[in-house]
């Protein structure tokens, strides 16, 4: 048989479809280090972007916190002022190491955006003043309003000038406009014999501004109210009031009740009150959306001692008051009728107004009962009730501590006064 005769094996073809023979199926598994290699590529990324958040969200914090801060004015120069008198000052009462007192002033300044509220430009008096007291352990608040027609004896002070007041007996706030805060700091600190350890002063516009801030207060009209000049036009009953007629509502006097200021600050103290059951209510402090404006506003509106001027020390405040329940905060004014002389003037009723301030002094809880008719012996009552004492015979410069060491705490408790509590809604009244 023939070479090319001969019988070979038949030869295979190349398959036409499907992978090469030494390729793996398309289900098989990757090689064993590319599953890792996928992993730690996901997990540098996922680790990238939350640093990422928290760098951004920090450095977000921060310029909110240095816009905060950067808001508060510190009033250095009425530090300096009072440091320079501090070996006059009323010093702490054994019994009240912890508690603080702090004074809030609502400034009629007339200057910038207050200019348009009318009176001189440029000139300011204290058109509300309270003496905030908190106990050492922090669970009461004492509110005292101090009335601005009251007579007392406002000592010689030295004005951020340079230049001098006289001494003399005067209307309380006219201390301000005479000598600025310091005065006023030092004319409460001889009436009351309390160490004024801080100070806050907010004006009309910072006060609009707050209340914006948090929507509104809400307040109840018992009878309509028509006042061109506060610009109130009200319907009785229950009222949502913002900026503007929540300011004219708390500085109207003339055509509201019997035009007293003690009224006008039993109005203030509703207000302070329903302001604060808002704040605790709708969960402002809690809720980063609505606390912002609440902040902003509120640090761009106040002038503060070095000690408070700082977004750490008003939260350190804000806490203490946030940790006292609202039927331990009082509101109350300091007992007064008219003044003698001129009853378009006030003069402070003895001895309770001493045994409220020597209360406060010694970090003791005040009584209040609700605004009501007044019994015959009680702290508000007339000019013949209980003995008095005429402005004349307020405790000078060097005998304040002297002066409320007689009143001491042997002679009993302190009476109960009329005020009311912050968990007291006055609509709930009507």
């Amino acid at each position: 048989m023939a070479e090319d005769e001969t019988e070979h094996p038949p030869t295979a073809d190349p398959p036409t479809n499907g992978p090469p023979a030494d390729t793996p199926p398309e289900d098989a598994p990757p090689d064993g280090p590319e599953r890792p290699r996928r992993r730690r590529r996901w997990l540098m990324i996922t680790a990238g972007v939350v640093a990422f958040l928290l760098v951004a969200g920090g450095v977000l914090l921060w310029i909110a916190y240095r816009k905060l801060d950067g808001n508060i004015r510190t009033d250095a120069t009425t530090d300096r002022l009072l440091a320079k008198l501090e070996a006059e000052r009323p010093s702490r009462s054994a019994g009240a190491r912890g508690a603080e007192n702090i004074l809030l002033i609502g400034s009629d300044d007339r200057s910038g955006t207050n200019g348009a509220y009318g009176g001189q430009p440029g000139t300011q008096r204290s058109d509300t003043t309270i003496l905030l007291h908190l106990s050492a352990d922090r669970r009461h608040a004492t509110a005292v309003s101090v009335p601005r027609d009251v007579m007392v004896s406002v000592p010689a002070c030295e004005r951020p000038d340079g230049t001098h007041s006289k001494p003399g007996l005067m209307q309380f706030n006219w201390a301000f406009e005479t000598g600025g805060p310091a005065c006023s700091i030092r004319t409460v600190e001889q009436l009351s014999g309390i160490r004024i350890d801080h100070y806050l002063i907010l004006d009309f516009s910072g006060f609009k501004t707050m209340v914006d801030a948090i929507g509104g207060v809400e307040v109840c009209v018992p009878q309509p109210i028509h006042d061109k000049d506060a610009k109130l036009d009200l319907p009785a009953g229950r009222h949502t009031l913002h900026g503007e007629q929540a300011l004219g509502y708390v500085r109207a006097r003339e055509s509201l009740g019997d035009g007293s200021d003690t009224q006008r600050m039993g109005r203030q103290q509703q207000f302070l009150a329903a302001l604060i059951r808002k704040v605790e209510s709708q969960g402002v402090l809690l809720n980063p959306a609505r606390l912002w404006p609440v902040l902003d506003a509120a640090t761009s509106s106040i002038q503060a001692d070095g000690g408070l001027s700082s977004l750490g020390a008003l939260y350190d405040l804000t806490q203490d008051l946030r940790g006292i329940p609202s039927a331990d905060v009082v509101f109350l004014t300091a007992p007064r009728r008219p003044y003698r002389y001129d009853s378009d003037r006030d003069e402070f009723v003895q001895p309770q107004t001493t045994q409220l301030f020597t209360a406060l002094r010694d970090d003791r809880p005040v009584a209040v009962r609700p605004p009501g008719p007044t019994p015959s012996a009680g702290p508000s009552a007339g000019p013949g009730a209980g003995p008095s004492a005429s402005p004349s015979a307020t405790p000078s410069a060097g005998s304040a501590e002297a002066a409320f060491a007689a009143a001491s705490p042997s002679a009993g408790a302190s009476p109960t006064f009329e005020g009311r509590t912050a968990d007291v809604d006055a609509c709930a009244q009507h």
